[in-house]
């Protein structure tokens, strides 16, 4: 079964058995507790919807076809998914993350779970060669973003989770740029994808979401123990507005990446831009890894003006189409500068250290039409 077919049955199978009512969109069931018959014996396996709801369990299976998982969970958000895997491990385990990640990670990562004893350390690599000198004794988990967010950078996922294997340490990619329509890191040998589903998964900002998938069994059950006894899950209405979303991701998608791929080679010509970050531009360091793994390239990309924070505040609010606004992977066109708003959080030091610079401005290209879009970025681009 293919992509779109998968999204838009899977999970959304109607009930045709006897008694069933047929639906073709599966119903919202916002009932928190459930009546049972046995005392001992939950109806149909529900007891307590912080546990498990009808509406969630056809979502996290629609989710767990589109990344070719056995298992998914669905969260209240992207980091409320996060902070249920790192409360796997325990103080003094150590962590390993790609150095470029989204500036909410980090501040999870050093302003909560180091408090707790979770040791992070933030590195520069691509390859699992790449990675083997920073690995500990007690390294348990490897953090990748791929792309990474917002300088674009592309890991070899199969590489380093063929390097964390050996080491006995449990991988996990956030995939939220590159979507399962594009990449799916499970395949490569990795072993937790976990989604921002608040961006493409939904795709028009109406939903805060995140969620996790796995294969293995035993990791599953961990997190679904942690799932329910933390309870940070995602509401019955809010997983009926993603099983909506994810029908149409491939659709979106493609639109997404065709109008980006105009927009870069329109900014790649201009003079007052001074680097874009692309993996589906040749000039990207990592492009043929990216072609590799990869099956396209997205709809977010980076790039640094020449100038001064000023040039950017006059640049951004120039636009007339592209909202400035933080979040990626909506209808409309977005942007936003890192340094002031989704990184924020990330002290100067290390943004420069990674090479995040106070000029650089991410957007997200939306499914308007392209020649609007570039339109609009060329008058503003005209009034610095």
């Amino acid at each position: 079964m293919k992509f779109s077919t998968k999204a838009i049955h899977i999970g959304n199978e109607p009930n045709l058995q006897e008694g069933g009512s047929g639906d073709v969109i599966v119903p919202i069931h916002l009932s928190t507790t459930f009546a049972r018959k046995k005392v001992s014996i939950p109806t149909a396996g529900y007891d307590y919807s912080r546990s498990r709801n009808p509406t969630r369990d056809a979502l996290e299976k629609n989710l767990a076809a589109l990344e070719n998982a056995h298992y998914a969970f669905a969260f209240s958000s992207g980091l409320a998914a996060l902070t249920n895997v790192l409360l796997m491990f325990k103080p003094g385990d150590h962590i390993v993350s790609i150095d470029n990640v989204y500036g909410g990670n980090f501040r999870l990562f050093k302003q909560v779970f180091a408090q707790w004893g979770l040791e992070v350390s933030f590195v520069d690599f691509v390859t699992g060669d790449d990675i083997k000198k920073y690995i500990r004794p007690y390294t348990k988990l490897i953090f990748l973003e791929s792309p990474t967010n917002p300088l674009m950078k592309i890991i070899d996922l199969a590489s380093v989770a063929s390097v964390a294997k050996q080491k006995k340490i449990l991988t996990l990619v956030d995939n939220t740029f590159a979507t399962p329509y594009w990449q799916k890191p499970l395949d490569l040998g990795t072993d937790i994808v976990l989604h921002s589903a608040t961006k493409y998964l939904g795709g028009h900002s109406d939903v805060t979401g995140g969620c996790i998938m796995v294969n293995d069994k035993a990791l599953a059950d961990r997190i679904g123990f942690l799932q329910n006894a933390i309870g940070a899950v995602l509401s019955p209405f809010d997983c009926y507005n993603l099983l909506k979303g994810s029908k149409t991701l491939e659709l979106r998608m493609k639109k997404h990446e065709e109008n980006t791929l105009q927009v870069v080679e329109f900014l790649s010509k201009q003079k007052k831009v001074k680097k874009i970050y692309y993996p589906g531009h040749p000039s990207h360091p990592q492009y043929k890894l990216a072609k590799k793994q990869m099956k396209g390239f997205g709809a977010v990309l980076s790039l640094e003006l020449h100038g001064n924070r000023e040039t950017v505040r006059t640049f951004l609010e120039s636009l007339q189409l592209f909202y400035i606004a933080i979040n990626i992977g909506e209808v409309a066109s977005l942007i936003e500068h890192p340094a002031t708003m989704t990184h924020a959080a990330v002290p100067k030091a290390e943004r420069e250290k990674c090479g995040l610079s106070d000029t650089l401005i991410r957007l997200s290209v939306g499914i308007e039409d392209v020649e609007d879009l570039i339109a609009d970025l060329s008058q503003a681009l005209d009034k610095v």
